[in-house]
């Protein structure tokens, strides 16, 4: 069997920003204690956490840029809920959010983790922010963590 290399779950000495669309806020607000409450679980304590609001999804990827820039975080998670409604805003928001974080992604040095919810409904959201599905919030931050461990396994050379 192949050797497998992969991140393990553990936030200790992991400084974590996230950042939180305020558009939405019944729907973010839960993504966010779903994010923290994995961190906390997994041994990344409040005072490893910066949580950054922001007033909508638009604004997301130019302050995760600038964090991922001026540091001292590990990783950054986004945390947003854009909701379709009648009108093509929604679909122009989704895909150049969307796009804007994979770029900085690609480009950065650490992790950034995608945890922007794109639903048809109000009522979708809410499933995935706690109420059926899961949180979307709690798994970016299991995410979070995993990817933060493996980033730093590879920069040592880590192979297995």
């Amino acid at each position: 069997m192949s050797p497998t290399l992969e991140g393990k779950l553990d936030g200790s000495g992991v400084h974590v920003a996230l950042v939180v669309s305020r558009v939405n806020d019944l729907v973010t607000s839960r993504l966010l204690a779903g994010a923290e409450d994995c961190l906390e679980r997994h041994g990344c304590p409040a005072d490893q956490r910066t949580v950054v609001r922001v007033p909508g999804s638009w604004e997301i990827p130019p302050v995760v840029q600038r964090l991922v820039a001026q540091g001292p975080y590990d990783v950054v998670i986004a945390l947003g809920a854009l909701i379709r409604g009648e009108t093509p805003h929604f679909d122009f928001l989704a895909g150049q959010v969307t796009r804007g974080l994979a770029q900085i992604s690609l480009q950065s040095r650490i992790p950034v983790i995608y945890g922007v919810l794109t639903t048809d409904t109000v009522a979708q959201a809410l499933d995935r922010s706690g109420a059926k599905a899961g949180n979307k919030g709690w798994e970016a931050a299991l995410s979070a963590l995993e990817m933060t461990d493996l980033f730093r396994r590879l920069e040592r050379g880590v192979t297995a």
